[in-house]
């Protein structure tokens, strides 16, 4: 293992996935070990583990994949599988997969038995450099996206690179939305380095490489706000809009891929920055121009304006009747707590 520098929670980058995480076991000495994953990974990643002691498939609790699956009725088939099959307190869950069974995955160790300790196996792009650092969990609930769920930090997130050799290139692209988003709320230099980055070079190869910078990131806003009182919701950028398109998406049946929404949200944010604020104008257009080439053009019109209004008026983030939006000053100089009008919105969304 090769500790990322992580103050907020224990990352490692992982040469070798079976010693290491034995080593990761004989520390935290479980009475039984038990896995989370979702029809992919187990197919495509479960074998990197299978031969670790005390690792099992009977012993592994196998879920659909995709986001319209991470709610209450997978959750309750977790708690339903550790039960049956005689978890403890001491026993170990390890969350082998993307962002959604890191997410749920980690929910349901924080919640049965008042908490179990988890390990992250992040399997994607999106879940190395996002969802399986920071200690968020939680499902969607109620046509809503991360309704339910807490703050709970794994005991180990181990990062296997070569992992990313399983992905096709739609879920690189939805790791990589992340990635730039760190980037804005980072320094210029990092994000030109990542705006020089073309279609062609969204490899795992090339991308590997720059995911402990990323995680990095992420974790310094974690580490000066572990509960989200107050500058974490930098990492939001983005999101707010982002959310209600990814919800809209699942509520119309065509969901869309978490990071091509968040993509979108950030285009509409950084025109809300650069109205509101004084973003840059040449930067949000570079950036816009970038992600349209990269994801395409959001596909969402004027008639779905009231239903994305309605969604953002749900975001968690929210205090009272007022959506608060996470804007940035410039690249490296985030606002949070940015208070919008539904006109404002509007003219952002442009649709």
């Amino acid at each position: 293992m090769r500790p990322i520098p992580s103050k907020s929670a224990s990352v490692s980058l992982c040469d070798d996935p079976k010693s290491d995480l034995e080593q990761l076991i004989k520390n935290i000495a479980p009475d039984k070990i038990f896995v989370l994953a979702d029809e992919h990974t187990f197919r495509h990643c479960f074998n990197f583990i299978k031969d670790v002691k005390g690792v099992s498939a009977e012993r592994t609790c196998r879920i659909n994949a995709g986001d319209d699956f991470k709610n209450i009725e997978s959750l309750s088939s977790v708690w339903r599988f550790l039960s049956e099959r005689g978890a403890t307190r001491h026993s170990l869950l390890i969350n082998l997969g993307g962002g959604m069974p890191c997410d749920l995955g980690g929910f349901a160790a924080a919640t049965y038995k008042r908490g179990i300790p988890f390990i992250n196996i992040p399997t994607t792009l999106l879940s190395m450099v996002d969802a399986s650092v920071g200690g968020k969990t939680g499902i969607n609930f109620n046509g809503f996206k991360n309704e339910i769920g807490a703050f709970r930090q794994a005991e180990m997130v181990l990062i296997y690179t070569p992992f990313l050799n399983t992905l096709d290139q739609h879920n690189l692209l939805s790791g990589y939305a992340e990635m730039i988003k760190h980037a804005l709320i980072d320094k210029p230099e990092a994000l030109d380095r990542l705006l020089k980055i073309t279609l062609s070079d969204i490899s795992s190869d090339k991308l590997s490489a720059l995911v402990a910078e990323s995680v990095l990131v992420k974790d310094r806003y974690v580490d000066s706000d572990p509960l989200e009182g107050g500058i974490r919701k930098a990492l939001n950028l983005g999101h707010t809009v982002g959310h209600a398109f990814e919800s809209l998406s699942m509520k119309k049946g065509r969901p869309v891929l978490h990071g091509f929404a968040v993509a979108w949200g950030m285009i509409v944010e950084l025109r809300m920055a650069e109205n509101k604020l004084g973003f840059p104008s040449s930067v949000r257009k570079k950036v816009e121009d970038y992600i349209n080439k990269l994801y395409g053009f959001h596909p969402f019109g004027e008639s779905d304006f009231e239903d994305l209004y309605a969604l953002m008026l749900h975001d968690k983030k929210n205090i009272g009747e007022r959506i608060n939006f996470t804007l940035l000053d410039k690249v490296g100089e985030p606002v949070i707590n940015v208070d919008c009008s539904k006109e404002e919105i509007k003219t952002a969304l442009s649709l």
